[in-house]
């Protein structure tokens, strides 16, 4: 069995290595700033579709593999989806909003061979402890923002701005392994 993982972060591939099985890593050929969010769209629908586009564009060339796509977005205030910060003051106001506040991280997956096309996304709420300007300005000063949804990441310096999450912690991090291992054995029948 032949695993593609459709995706260029390095934190889905650390957590995806936890299964301790082999799979290549293919970066997806497509253009995030074609898909736009669309308010009337339920931001799991559109965290879902963004992992299909990435996983399709990948199953196009491998066909005879299984293709893994996911996208990972937040979200505040039901439909206020927050992505990557373009600069400083993008990540500062970002982080900003969620001083103090509940968000959504959402990640969208997609499982794709042969026979399947498989789509589901995981929710894990987050809250922020109200943060302040100095504990913000040492991190937006590090690189560790700016490829990150929501601009920040659980498992980095920002881990001091959460002061609790309801749901799955890989999640929050880029990748839903749990569920998706539990799909994989009981609703696929993928040996993983």
């Amino acid at each position: 069995m032949s695993i593609i993982l459709a995706s260029s972060s390095p934190r889905r591939k650390e957590i995806i290595s936890k299964l301790n099985i082999d799979f290549e890593i293919i970066h997806p050929e497509i253009n995030e700033d074609n898909y736009k969010y669309n308010k009337k769209t339920p931001p799991k629908d559109y965290a879902e579709f963004l992992s299909k586009v990435k996983a399709l564009s990948v199953f196009e060339n491998h066909k005879n593999k299984i293709v893994i796509g996911a996208d990972t977005i937040v979200v505040l205030n039901e439909n206020i989806v927050l992505g990557k910060p373009k600069n400083k003051d993008d990540a500062y106001n970002t982080l900003m909003m969620l001083s103090g506040k509940i968000h959504n991280v959402i990640t969208g997956v997609t499982i794709i061979n042969a026979h399947n096309q498989y789509t589901f996304s995981e929710s894990t709420s987050v809250k922020f402890f109200h943060l302040n300007n100095n504990d913000i300005m040492n991190y937006i000063k590090t690189s560790s923002p700016y490829d990150k949804a929501g601009s920040y990441g659980i498992q980095d310096y920002s881990s001091i701005f959460v002061e609790k999450i309801d749901g799955c912690y890989n999640n929050v991090i880029g990748f839903p392994i749990a569920r998706f291992n539990h799909i994989c054995k009981n609703i696929l029948n993928i040996p993983i």
